[in-house]
């Protein structure tokens, strides 16, 4: 056979063999996908966030099991600070630290809701000189019972904001994430486990698989919707050893295989580097 049929004949059975997957991870599998049944603490909860005007806003996608002051001593372990509450004083200076270009690393946060609450906490780790690039996660408790009082049970919502602009749905001045929330998602938990403060991990289901998700200011986002949850040490306690990671079901691992083979697909597909940025 010739050398350019042959290549041809590869090229049509390779993307064959990858429409196949793909029928098999997001058609016959997708009832596979929710794997949380062992942890009912997590289980049965809505998964999206939404802004004080109700809109849907940044997915759940992170999670912790640990006290507030475990929490804060991991996130500063790891490098990042608390964020400042939203007041006057505090709008008025990350509006300078944008447009001066001057270091505000504890920043306020805007406000989201989950169940009706705002954040319990948020921390950040600035990107570059301003308040305009950071990386940022805001934690709700879960105060239904479900959790131990010692070692109480928290979901959060994790992005980077590569930048300032106004919201497409209300047009405020708001900041835009990054779409790629599972890279971010990726990158929190590895900084978190490098302290020696995380004992064990494990993944709930999230949202799902989703390839052109809008958060509450119009931000566009992908994801293989899973919730990265990590336990932490009590009493602030670190251990130079890697953290157990309970394995999820085989069809979970399949699907969470493709999505990151496609992450680069799903970046350039909306003009994005493959890469991910902010160093990740």
């Amino acid at each position: 056979m010739p050398g350019p049929i042959r290549r041809r004949h590869l090229i049509a059975l390779g993307g064959l063999a990858l429409a196949a997957l793909a029928v098999c991870v997001y058609a016959a599998l997708p009832i596979a996908w929710e794997h949380h049944e062992h942890h009912k603490g997590f289980a049965g909860r809505p998964m999206v966030t939404r802004t004080k005007q109700g809109i849907p806003g940044d997915p759940i996608n992170f999670g912790l099991v640990g006290s507030p002051a475990d929490i804060v001593c991991a996130f500063t372990a790891a490098g990042w600070q608390a964020a400042n509450p939203v007041t006057m004083r505090t709008s008025l200076a990350i509006v300078g630290s944008v447009a001066l270009r001057r270091p505000y690393p504890a920043a306020p946060v805007s406000p989201l809701f989950y169940q009706g609450r705002r954040e319990d906490m948020a921390f950040e780790r600035a990107e570059g000189m301003s308040a305009a690039r950071r990386h940022h996660v805001r934690l709700w408790r879960l105060a239904d019972g479900a959790s131990d009082p010692a070692m109480p049970r928290w979901l959060g919502s994790d992005s980077f904001d590569r930048g300032v602009g106004f919201s497409h749905y209300t047009w405020r001045v708001t900041h835009h994430i990054d779409p790629d929330l599972d890279g971010e998602r990726d990158a929190l938990a590895a900084a978190l486990a490098a302290t020696g403060h995380v004992a064990d991990e494990f993944e709930v289901s999230g949202v799902g698989p989703t390839v052109a998700g809008r958060n509450g200011g119009g931000d566009p986002y992908f994801t293989d919707g899973e919730v990265e949850i990590e336990r932490l040490n009590p009493g602030c306690g670190a251990a130079p050893t890697t953290p157990t990671h309970e394995t999820s079901p085989w069809p979970v691992r399949l699907r969470t295989l493709v999505w990151r083979l496609a992450r680069p697909v799903n970046r350039l597909l909306r003009g994005e580097p493959a890469t991910t940025t902010a160093g990740r």
